[in-house]
């Protein structure tokens, strides 16, 4: 009878093994990984992005290049550091950096601008010709038809 509960009771110890390991292993993570990316990683985008003029920040153009470098950062750091990638910390990470950088940016992640001119002018000259015409219309049909009685 205990060569029965044996095999199941070692299953069970190396089940839970398994899961106080894991544990272990990511809450090791959770601290010090936050803390070496923010030293390491962090620093340098931040120099980057001082380099750039605060108004071209929006520009996925001037951008990509810190950016890219960031998440290469924080993914060799972990792969260093024996962590997952990604994770709950690298998520909060760039939640924090897209908050402080990037809030004012479109979806598109594209600068914001108007249209040159010769795109612009049709669509606000076109549609006040065309009021002006249909005004005028009204008014000269309107004067015709008081006449004919």
């Amino acid at each position: 009878m205990a060569s029965d509960t044996t095999p199941v009771f070692s299953k069970q110890v190396f089940l839970w093994l398994v899961v106080v390991c894991q544990s272990v292993s990511v809450m090791a993570c959770s601290g010090t990984y936050e803390y070496v990316i923010e030293e390491f990683c962090l620093g340098k985008f931040r120099l980057d992005m001082e380099e750039l003029d605060q108004h071209r920040w929006c520009s996925w153009e001037d951008t990509v290049e810190p950016y890219g470098e960031l998440t290469n950062c924080t993914y060799l750091i972990a792969l260093k550091m024996d962590c997952f990638w990604p994770n709950r910390q690298v998520d909060e990470f760039f939640i924090r950096i897209h908050k402080h950088y990037f809030h004012d940016c479109s979806l598109s992640g594209r600068l914001l601008r108007d249209p040159p001119n010769r795109i612009l002018g049709p669509f606000i000259v076109v549609p006040i010709l065309v009021t002006l015409l249909m005004t005028a219309l009204v008014v000269w049909r309107s004067k015709r038809s008081e006449g004919m009685v």
